[in-house]
């Protein structure tokens, strides 16, 4: 199955105090060009997506595009220990004064005693990143899985539409070789009588000189070869759509050698049925040129 090398995915996300949304497309292009935007702060975040995408992806502009928030409102709590300890070194020494006056203090719990003030604080404004990027990474993946099951439905319809101009292809060469057929009796009629003419009127000319040089006219007017290329590549063509594996540039080189073929028939032609069949072929390859070229 190929890929289209156009597609989008897009997600959201949470961790801790962050959110996120992530958004990931690319475009047609001759090589493989991946453009992150991520914060830079994040260490090792940017080079573990670029992994992931350079294992997945052969070809295509592909942009990525992290947008990260904090929720400032609900910041990280740490303990204030000096305060903790001065606080506990107080309910020890009034344990104790309780005691020699014979009064019997609750016991206190942990719970109240976080609770008094100054116990906990904000933590810092620097987050360690580490287990934010390790959350980003692992959900990267699957954001790129809904990336690539994009470009194998967008290839899925491509080659519906290359598999049905291939059948165009293959009846317009099965066209001219029948026009082809039909002209030969033809042909070789008129290659005789100019035959003929050329020996009447050019005294000393030799026979099989001028013979010579009609059957190289008559060569040159073959498309034989032409056909039986054009029969070839639209097979190499189904082969390379049948492939699990990025077939973009075999197929683009492949509709160069189309493209020659019905250029060729066309100089060959010589009579305007087979013009008209070649030049529909020249159509139709220019189209499915157009297509390839969003082939990954």
């Amino acid at each position: 199955m190929i890929r289209s090398m156009t597609g989008f995915a897009s997600g959201k996300g949470a961790f801790g105090p962050h959110s996120w949304t992530w958004e990931l497309r690319s475009v047609n292009g001759k090589g493989l060009d991946m453009r992150l935007r991520v914060p830079d702060w994040l260490t090792g975040l940017e080079a573990a997506l670029r992994g992931q995408m350079s294992k997945a992806l052969s070809r295509g502009n592909v942009t990525l595009s992290l947008r990260l928030n904090r929720d400032e409102t609900a910041p990280d709590l740490v303990l204030n220990e000096a305060a903790m300890a001065a606080a506990l070194t107080a309910l020890a020494r009034t344990q104790d004064l309780a005691a020699v006056h014979g009064v019997t203090l609750a016991p206190s719990t942990a719970s109240e005693m976080i609770a008094l003030k100054g116990m906990l604080e904000a933590g810092s404004d620097v987050d360690d990143p580490a287990p934010l990027v390790g959350e980003l990474t692992n959900e990267f993946a699957d954001l790129l899985a809904a990336f690539i099951e994009m470009r194998e439905s967008e290839g899925q319809a491509l080659a519906e539409i290359l598999d049905g101009q291939l059948k165009q292809v293959s009846a317009l060469t099965a066209q001219a070789a029948e026009l082809a057929e039909q002209r030969k009796e033809k042909t070789a009629e008129t290659l005789r009588e100019n035959l003929a003419r050329v020996l009447e009127s050019a005294q000393g000319a030799d026979p099989d000189r001028v013979a010579q040089e009609l059957a190289l006219i008559a060569v040159k007017s073959d498309i034989t070869e032409e056909i039986d290329r054009l029969k070839a590549h639209v097979t190499a063509a189904h082969d390379l759509l049948s492939q699990d594996a990025a077939v973009g540039r075999k197929l683009d080189f492949l509709m160069q050698e189309f493209n020659r073929e019905a250029n060729t028939l066309c100089s060959k032609a010589q009579s305007v049925e087979l013009t008209s069949v070649g030049l529909e072929l020249k159509a139709v390859i220019d189209q499915m040129r157009e297509q390839v070229q969003n082939v990954e």
